[in-house]
């Protein structure tokens, strides 16, 4: 297949480096997909190309999904996909501009340099084309699982939004200490802050615009901070009934 990758960051490489295809660049800096193209012996193209290829994948940031499927709609010719992030927004994007197309949204629950890992995935028109990105994503070690946008998004407020803003404000409010005062939970902790700040914080702070979940920690952290000893019990027992329930359903 023909491949046309929209987007040639760490994302849109971990795409051309997974799906087996004759892949092409664009990027909105031709320079940035040049880069892509000449360390994989692939090509880039100008970012208003008007060619046609098999599959495109859009792998934007998720505010700039809308624009994409605008302006890469009619290079589509059999099949097209999003690795943004994001799934409600993007499907129904694809759905309008490219109604006749296979379409999927991927959201790899990972950073390239951590694969492989899990892969959400809402399959809204499947084909064989769409069915040989999954097979190739599995071929990578990968796990695909079906998904649908509502699902998926919800999720993404407590394992993206909140995580993040519950791990950057415990970092944010406490204070250096020596390594031998960590316990094994703030060394977890301390390593999972580390994890966190090693990113980018344009794709941190546009998963906190696009989900809801910072303001729950925050709200949750002051009921546990004004609590009075019987509050806090039932407070902490209600947290060890989420895990128990979690447990079960697991």
């Amino acid at each position: 297949m023909d491949l046309l990758v929209v987007g040639a960051g760490e994302m849109g490489r971990w795409v051309a480096d997974t799906v087996e295809a004759t892949v092409a660049f664009a990027d909105r800096d031709l320079a940035v997909a040049r880069d892509a193209a000449g360390a994989r012996d692939t090509r880039a193209v100008d970012p208003d190309t008007t060619e046609t290829f098999d599959v495109v994948c859009l792998a934007v940031p998720m505010s700039a999904v809308p624009d994409a499927v605008d302006a890469y709609a009619d290079n589509v010719g059999e099949a097209v996909f999003d690795v943004s992030g994001a799934m409600a927004e993007p499907v129904a994007a694809l759905r309008a501009a490219c109604p006749d197309a296979q379409r999927a949204s991927f959201h790899p629950l990972f950073a390239p340099p951590r694969v492989p890992g899990n892969v959400a995935a809402v399959i809204d028109a499947g084909g064989p084309l769409i069915d040989a990105v999954v097979d190739d994503v599995e071929a990578g070690g990968n796990d695909v699982f079906e998904t649908t946008p509502e699902e998926h998004d919800r999720a993404m407020e407590t394992v993206q939004a909140g995580t993040h803003a519950a791990i950057l404000a415990w970092r944010l409010a406490g204070e250096d200490v020596r390594e031998e005062f960590h316990t094994p939970i703030s060394g977890a902790l301390d390593d999972l802050a580390d994890t966190v700040t090693e990113g980018s914080p344009a794709v941190y702070a546009e998963i906190q615009r696009a989900f809801d979940g910072a303001d729950a920690v925050a709200d949750a952290a002051r009921d546990l901070a004004d609590a009075d000893p019987e509050a806090f019990a039932a407070l902490y027992e209600a947290a060890r009934g989420e895990r128990d329930a979690r447990d079960r359903h697991d």
